[in-house]
C-alpha cells in the first residue's frame, strides 16, 4: 500500500509549475508528496513554489524537506492543493477528517484553483459512509448536544478520544472532533450544509462537488479520474 501512494505522490508533481502557490494536505500519502515536492526544489528543478499547508504535520514537513512556505493571509491565491482522502465516491465526492485537520483543508482547499486528491484504491467506495464515519469538528461545550443532534440524521456519534493523551483529540482550532456514522448518504451535499447549520459544529468532513481531479493508485498504475 505505501507503494501505491507513494506512485500517485509522484506523479502529482507532473502538475506542480514554476511560480505556484501549492496548498499542501495533511496525511500519510501527501506527506510523500510534499517530501518529492522539496526535492524539486532544493535540486531547482522548480522556482518560487510556496506551499500553504493545512496543518502543524504539512508544516513541519515543508520545513524539513526545504518547501517555502507562507500562510493563507499572505497570498492572493492558490493555484493548487493536494490532499489525501478517507472515501472518494463515483462522483468525486470525498469524506476528509481522519488526521483532524478538515477545517483549514476545507479552507484551502475551496479556495484553490484545482484541488487534486490522492488516494489508493482502498479508498474507493460506492457512497460515502461505507467504510469510514464522517468527522465533524465541534466546539468543545457543544459535543454532547450535537451529538444528541445527530440522532436526527439516523447517526450515531463517538467523541474522538486521543490515543496518546489521556482524553479526547483536540484539533489545531481548539476543538473536538465527532466521528458520525450514518446509515446512509444519499445526497452528500445536501448533508454537508445541513451539518453545518447546527449550533457548535465548526466544520464537517463531506467534501462534495470540490474535488477536480483524483488520482488512484493501483496494482496496474496510477488511473485518473476527473469530475
Amino acid at each position: 500500500m505505501e507503494e501505491l501512494k507513494r506512485a500517485v505522490a509522484k506523479e502529482a508533481l507532473k502538475f506542480i509549475e514554476d511560480d505556484m502557490v501549492v496548498g499542501l494536505g495533511t496525511g500519510s500519502t501527501t506527506a510523500y508528496f510534499i517530501e518529492y515536492l522539496g526535492k524539486l526544489i532544493m535540486e531547482e528543478e522548480l522556482e518560487d513554489v510556496y506551499g500553504v499547508p493545512t496543518s502543524y504535520q504539512a508544516r513541519l514537513l515543508a520545513l524539513e524537506y526545504g518547501v517555502p512556505v507562507v500562510n493563507l493571509d499572505e497570498v492572493d491565491a492558490i493555484d493548487i492543493a493536494v490532499d489525501g482522502a478517507d472515501e472518494v465516491d463515483p462522483y468525486l465526492n470525498l469524506i476528509k477528517g481522519r488526521g483532524a485537520a478538515l477545517t483549514m483543508e476545507k479552507i484551502i482547499e475551496y479556495r484553490a484553483g484545482t484541488f487534486l486528491v490522492l488516494v489508493d484504491e482502498s479508498k474507493l467506495v460506492e457512497r460515502l459512509g461505507q467504510k469510514m464515519p464522517v468527522p465533524i469538528e465541534v466546539i468543545p461545550a457543544a459535543w454532547r448536544a450535537i451529538a444528541e443532534e445527530l440522532e436526527v440524521f439516523n447517526a450515531t456519534a463517538e467523541l474522538r478520544m486521543a490515543s496518546k493523551k489521556d482524553g479526547p483529540v483536540v484539533t489545531e482550532n481548539g476543538n473536538f472532533i465527532l466521528d458520525a456514522r450514518f446509515h446512509r448518504i444519499d445526497d452528500p451535499l445536501d448533508l454537508e450544509i445541513e451539518l453545518n447549520n447546527i449550533p457548535g459544529v465548526v466544520e464537517n468532513g463531506i467534501f462534495a462537488d470540490i474535488a477536480d481531479i483524483v488520482l488512484v493508485g493501483t496494482r496496474e498504475g496510477v488511473k485518473r479520474m476527473e469530475r
